[in-house]
């Protein structure tokens, strides 16, 4: 899976430059070279291993298009007023504003939802959330303790939890990103001091800090950089030391979704100061591992509806909300730190195949679980066809705890991940959505960068730099891995460059201001088999992958009676402002496909239609492509026992049925979905 350029120092492949009148040099890299350091934004200090693309600090990015739509329809709904819902963001006997740690609500909730809360309100400027937010990272500067340790003092056997602290780790280092505030600097020294005290029989014993600990070394890297206190670099072994085991050969300290897609990048975060291969070797085998047993779906994640289980690998089964944030944010990290473009694959997979359908469209509800393949989401238990006991599938603003308060994160993470400084003081396109990114390239210059596209929803992609005098400094343009014939343009006059050779464009020359650079990524229609599941095969046109298109009947769910049993909300939450939905499918969904697998053009039809005026592409009604398929209903695939959709049957499979044309819709939209569909003879 894993090239071994990777491992090494950048290689630059075979790439053919331009030397036209406009100075353009053009070529094709299979990855940055990262012999040098980024000498404009803070970059990893010796001997941490040097960066191939470096984050860039928040707020540097501004959503535009349908993304900033995400994230506006974010601050509307449940993220921006869960304040409303949530009794672990009530003000009154919260453990985060009490300076001894002590109180009702207090534990992961508040970090969870305030990481993606506040980086929200920073990329849209929005000032009630930005005072909200400050009210919050307020109390936790204001309320560390003498001995350096600080909020929620939550005790197991008689031994500090860390976990809690370590996503409000995140929060502290976004908001000095932002606002250069400099209590933070002083506040995470002297708390990491505390947790290099701690004794090693006493530190990271409970289950989730114990699976967690790389997060937490994760922020002792980005202090370490700040300031270059070596006792971080012994704080970081000590984690290292004391975490859950990510490095077993066969197996995984446990298989809990959500642990399995953060945890799994701990290897590799560590690697920055072991410089040890095979620390790098084990994340790529984490992830290579769930997949192969739990993964072979569509959709970038693995079926774990809470833990993975032997046996139950159909793309029926589920994975948490949170775990896609996690997998997201993993492939984000790996991404600057190996300049693979591989984890940039992942997470458009998951961004735009999973993450949007495990919410209503308008953002005020979401679900626990979602699958490829789910043809029901409501309030029923649906064990053991799922690992939990209880109401999981229901669109519920009032349950899931956990993915109630940490979805926040998803949409506004990729965002500051889209764009990343590059070792030669340029700037890499990594994760193409519309915006604008303001940095510094070259000698310091600071110039802006508009991207324009309805991007994964069109091949084209526009570029105009903004910049107060000419500057020079290369542009990178990733090369998603679907795409066979990239083109590049410059002020509209064709760059020559080889673009089957490497993983990235390298465009250099002097800019100007207005300059423009278009990126076309001719899509094409591709037929996925997956022959460790049933033969079942998936479609995907680009980087969407499609699923049939089922009618979706939602009626009202009860907030309170489906909620999970460790859900609380405030007395004052109103669940009629608030409603729940449960989903049915009210159109048959058990086709099999009619399909040529080696030459999918010749029985899939690719229709464009109208960009939605809502700026929403995520829905079935919306949907600016479709797919026109044909394919025969399989009387014998039914709702088994549990009430999800049976187990996919062998393929191909015969079956006397007429054939039928189908409507297949992006994978993202769908909230009931057949995204893995059997072969129909």
């Amino acid at each position: 899976m894993r090239r071994e350029v990777c491992l090494s120092v950048a290689i630059i492949c075979a790439g053919f430059a331009t030397a036209s009148a406009q100075g353009v040099k053009a070529t094709t890299v299979t990855t940055v070279d990262n012999k040098a350091s980024n000498t404009l934004y803070v970059s990893n200090r010796a001997p941490l291993q040097k960066q191939y693309f470096t984050k860039l600090p928040t707020g540097s990015i501004k959503a535009g298009g349908w993304m900033k739509k995400m994230l506006e329809l974010q601050r509307d709904g449940l993220t921006g007023n869960l304040g409303e819902i949530s009794v672990w963001l009530s003000k009154t006997n919260n453990a985060w504003l009490n300076k001894e740690g002590k109180g009702e609500y207090g534990w992961e909730e508040l970090p969870y939802w305030l990481k993606g809360y506040a980086d929200i309100a920073y990329t849209l400027g929005d000032k009630k959330m930005i005072a909200e937010t400050k009210f919050w990272i307020d109390a936790v500067l204001n309320n560390q303790r003498d001995n350096g340790d600080f909020g929620p003092a939550v005790e197991h056997n008689g031994n500090r939890d860390l976990w809690t602290n370590m996503p409000m780790l995140w929060c502290l280092q976004s908001y000095y990103e932002y606002s250069k505030d400099p209590r933070v600097i002083p506040f995470m020294t002297k708390y990491f001091k505390y947790e290099l005290a701690t004794p090693d029989n006493k530190f990271l014993e409970d289950y989730w800090e114990n699976s967690r600990g790389g997060d937490n070394i994760l922020s002792v890297y980005w202090l370490y950089n700040r300031t270059g206190d070596k006792f971080l670099l012994d704080l970081a072994t000590k984690l290292d030391k004391n975490t859950a085991d990510w490095r077993q050969a066969n197996n995984l300290p446990n298989w809990h979704n959500v642990n399995v897609a953060q945890c799994f990048r701990e290897p590799a975060t560590y690697y920055l100061q072991s410089h040890d291969k095979k620390d790098l070797d084990a994340t790529y085998h984490d992830f290579k591992l769930i997949r192969d047993i739990y993964g072979q779906v569509p959709g970038g994640m693995f079926g774990a509806d809470e833990n993975a289980r032997k046996g139950y690998d159909d793309p029926r089964q589920a994975v948490e909300t949170c775990g896609l944030v996690e997998q997201m944010t993993s492939d984000q990290m790996l991404l600057g730190a190996t300049g693979d473009r591989f984890w940039a694959e992942n997470c458009e997979d998951v961004a735009f195949n999973t993450f949007p359908a495990a919410f209503m469209p308008d953002y005020r509800a979401l679900r626990y679980l979602t699958a490829p393949n789910m043809i029901v989401s409501d309030g029923k238990n649906h064990h053991p066809g799922i690992a939990n006991e209880g109401p999981f599938l229901m669109m519920n603003p009032f349950g899931s705890r956990c993915c109630q308060h940490n979805h926040s994160a998803g949409w506004v993470y990729y965002v500051e991940n889209s764009w990343m400084a590059t070792p030669d003081n340029g700037i890499a396109a990594l994760l193409y959505t519309e915006g604008k990114v303001s940095a510094k390239v070259g000698k310091g210059t600071e110039v802006s960068i508009t991207e324009t596209s309805h991007y994964p929803f069109q091949d084209q992609i526009s570029f105009t730099v903004n910049t107060p005098k000419t500057v020079d400094f290369p542009l990178y343009l990733r090369i998603p891995a679907w795409c066979k014939d990239a083109s590049v343009k410059v002020n509209g006059v064709a760059v020559n460059v080889n673009t089957s050779t490497g993983d990235y464009i390298r465009v250099a020359k002097n800019w100007k201001n207005g300059d423009k650079v278009t990126l076309q990524l001719p899509m094409q229609l591709k037929v996925q088999e997956w022959a460790k599941n049933k033969n079942s095969v998936s479609v995907s046109y680009g980087p969407l992958t499609y699923s049939l298109k089922i009618k979706e009947e939602y009626t009202k769910g009860d907030n309170l009676k489906d909620a999970q049993g460790d859900s609380h909300w405030q007395p004052t939450a109103d669940p009629s402002k608030w409603p729940s939905f449960n989903i049915y499918a009210a159109s048959p969904w058990n086709y099999g496909l009619l399909i040529d697998e080696q030459h999918p053009e010749k029985s899939l039809e690719v229709v464009h239609r109208a960009w939605p005026k809502d700026n929403n592409p995520f829905t079935n009604a919306t949907a600016p492509i479709e797919l026109k398929a044909k394919g025969k209903q399989l009387p014998g695939w039914k709702v088994d026992e549990t009430g999800l959709c049976g187990v996919l049957p062998q393929s191909p499979v015969k079956t006397e049925e007429p054939a039928k044309e189908l409507t297949l819709v992006p994978m993202g939209g769908a909230r009931l979905r057949i995204s893995a569909f059997p072969v129909a003879e």
